[in-house]
């Protein structure tokens, strides 16, 4: 089974801490250009004017930039055709985003310990579920099989990236902006090439379907595009770390090991007197809901995302309550 944040059976949780979005979203730019998409009819398949703009967007030419209909299906995309070109050997972060490994093994990808003697290399810089800067880099970057997901590089917080432009121009780049918009209901994603993978770009192109992206995408992606979409995202960063500082402090003070993380998200442990599943289902029939990072390699630990002020004095009246039972 997947195991994912956000909404669950159960719906959506009055005090989602489980998601990585921007709880400052929806970004009101790109919630009007997603509601007033018209819906009635195809966008171009070629997606020219899209292309261009997100080209124009990172300064490189629109042959490197791949469409995809969210990250998770570009992430199913290049291991196939990774595997399809003979590669057969994947490496991970240590702790990392499920879908990188389900989509290694859907497609025949054994996992490799050595990042140098992988076929495929995934990173995230900020890292989830740490939100901490990627380590463990090959020793040369410039191959077009080292994918660095960069969906939460629009909400850090705090330091600098791992990698320089220039570097960052020798591997595959990912971006998810609806995190960073407070959409995570639109599916839209891409990729930018690196500047030596002109025919990898274009066969990952061919390799999707007609239409990868529907209106509503195109309309995410052409408004994050934009320089008023880039500077309401660039001040929510402010609300945003006066909220983490806050978060961070709270949980500390009742007795939480928080990890450091430069993002809007961190990973905490509870107090030791709390069992862990029995406090994430009394948190969720209150209307809370935490990740449990388990599924990330780190059993004990839950991965929180910011939100406001009241959400975390409500998260933490709740497992008071818990621990006095």
């Amino acid at each position: 089974m997947r195991i994912h944040g956000g909404p669950d059976a159960g719906g959506v949780a009055l005090h989602d801490f489980s998601t990585n979005s921007n709880a400052c979203g929806p970004c009101p730019i790109a919630l009007a250009a997603v509601q007033s998409a018209d819906a009635t009819r195809y966008p171009d398949p070629q997606y020219i004017a899209l292309k261009a703009a997100l080209a124009a967007r990172h300064s490189v030419e629109p042959r490197r930039v791949v469409l995809a209909g969210s990250a998770s299906e570009f992430i199913f995309r290049i291991s196939a055709w990774m595997r399809q070109g003979g590669g057969s050997r994947m490496h991970l972060p240590q702790h990392a985003y499920g879908d990188y490994a389900h989509a290694a093994q859907a497609w025949g990808l054994a996992p490799c310990a050595e990042v140098d003697a992988a076929d495929l290399v995934w990173a995230c810089d900020p890292a989830s579920p740490t939100g901490q800067n990627h380590t463990g880099w090959p020793e040369v970057l410039e191959r077009s099989t080292l994918v660095l997901d960069g969906a939460y590089a629009p909400l850090r917080l705090s330091g600098e990236p791992a990698l320089t432009g220039q570097q960052c121009d020798a591997v595959w780049q990912l971006f998810s902006p609806n995190k960073a918009l407070g959409l995570t209901g639109v599916r839209a994603a891409y990729a930018i090439a690196p500047v030596h993978a002109q025919s990898a770009a274009a066969a990952l192109d061919a390799m999707a379907p007609s239409w990868v992206l529907g209106a509503h995408g195109v309309a995410m992606l052409s408004a994050w595009a934009q320089a008023d979409t880039q500077a309401w995202v660039t001040q929510s960063l402010d609300t945003l770390r006066q909220w983490k500082q806050h978060q961070v402090g709270a949980l500390e003070n009742a007795g939480w090991t928080v990890m450091p993380s430069t993002a809007n998200f961190f990973c905490a442990r509870p107090p030791a007197v709390l069992d862990l599943p029995t406090l994430l289902a009394t948190l969720r029939t209150h209307g809370i809901k935490l990740r449990d990072a388990t599924s990330f390699g780190l059993p004990g630990w839950v991965r929180l995302g910011v939100l406001p002020v009241p959400a975390v004095t409500d998260l933490l009246q709740v497992t008071a309550q818990a621990t006095n039972r």
